[in-house]
């Protein structure tokens, strides 16, 4: 294996083998821009002509610039001290229950309604969500017997990570993601958890005025979303 796809993990956008998602390997040293460079000469050799980053900290973004890579959208980073994180029951009409495999597909059709094209989920992008992290939680809001909003939320140590929130628009303003919010932050309390973090799209203002609502606050310094549309 090349140094360089040690440092880096590749895999397709949302199924699509000429689009790929391209980050830095969490457990492994930070890649440097001739890392990047190189991993960029490998996709071309392969006909992909356009990547895309996970969320990134301006840090970590550094050495994607350098070779290449422009800003695609900035996402506000958030957290909230669980000691400080709203504690009120939410009253929704909606039923929480405990997410199973089964339960993918209804999911995914929830998240395409509730996200624009490039954010959306497919079947991987969910299931690495749901094992990003050592200790995860699961849940579905089920109404009228119907599945209308999710929550998959992670905790490594004492830190929790809501990985993600989706809410059928046709539902939302109905407390379904107030539910699921609480239901995170419960359980994470009940794990021993001291704080737990959300990002979300500058341009996503319900989502953001959930989470200010709930105790999160939005950090000064955000996160980036980078791309590079291919060429020479």
């Amino acid at each position: 294996m090349a140094p360089w796809a040690r440092r880096l993990r590749i895999t397709p956008w949302q199924g699509d083998p000429f689009v790929a998602l391209v980050g830095p390997v969490r457990t492994g040293r930070m890649p440097n821009p001739a890392d990047v460079e190189r991993c960029l000469n490998a996709l071309r050799r392969r006909g992909v002509d356009r990547a895309v980053t996970p969320a990134l900290s301006p840090f970590e973004a550094e050495p994607f610039y350098q070779a290449g890579f422009e800003l695609l959208e900035r996402l506000h980073l958030l957290s909230v001290s669980l000691d400080l994180a709203s504690s009120r029951p939410s009253r929704s009409p909606a039923k929480s229950v405990a997410g199973r495999r089964w339960h993918d597909r209804a999911v995914l059709e929830v998240d395409r309604r509730a996200f624009s094209g490039f954010w959306r989920f497919d079947q991987l992008a969910l299931r690495e969500a749901k094992t990003a992290t050592p200790s995860r939680r699961f849940r579905v809001a089920k109404l009228d017997g119907r599945i209308v909003g999710y929550a998959v939320t992670g905790r490594a140590g004492r830190r929790g990570y809501l990985q993600r929130l989706a809410v059928d628009p046709t539902v939302q303003g109905r407390g379904v993601g107030s539910m699921l919010v609480h239901d995170s932050f419960d359980w994470l309390r009940r794990r021993g958890a001291d704080e737990t973090l959300v990002n979300t799209q500058e341009s996503n203002a319900k989502a953001l005025a959930l989470y200010e609502r709930l105790g999160y606050r939005r950090h000064h310094q955000g996160l980036l979303v980078l791309q590079w549309p291919g060429g020479p």
